[in-house]
């Protein structure tokens, strides 16, 4: 079985969204890096990563992540993840991997993209 990795963009608002699906790992993680960068580089700096989609991710993946904070808190921008309402219960493959590297509290997590893009909206506990 092929499954595609494919990044698409939308815009809500003054966020913008890119939606992520299949594996996110070194062969693909390339792809999401300059998705991020196009978005930056059209001046948009309010981003939410729909990663609800993505049921394989490995460092590099994790590092991608690491990287689009970075760069959107340099700036003075916000960063927001999807990561499915059910993920952390039923062993999402991101949340594990994001938790077993330590890094999944440094992100503004959300159960869906609509509660990402609500502007009153406040990030999960990781």
């Amino acid at each position: 079985m092929v499954v595609a990795f494919k990044v698409t963009g939308a815009e809500h608002g003054e966020w913008a969204v890119l939606r992520v699906s299949g594996e996110l790992d070194l062969v693909t993680s390339p792809v999401l890096r300059q998705g991020i960068h196009d978005v930056v580089a059209d001046g948009r700096h309010r981003l939410v990563l729909d990663l609800s989609e993505v049921w394989f991710c490995d460092s590099s993946g994790v590092g991608v992540l690491i990287a689009a904070r970075r760069l959107i808190r340099s700036c003075r921008g916000s960063l927001r993840l999807v990561l499915p309402a059910r993920g952390a219960a039923d062993g999402s493959h991101v949340n594990r991997v994001m938790g077993a590297l330590g890094v999944r509290r440094l992100f503004d997590v959300y159960p869906d993209a609509e509660a990402a893009l609500a502007t009153e909206a406040g990030p999960l506990s990781a």
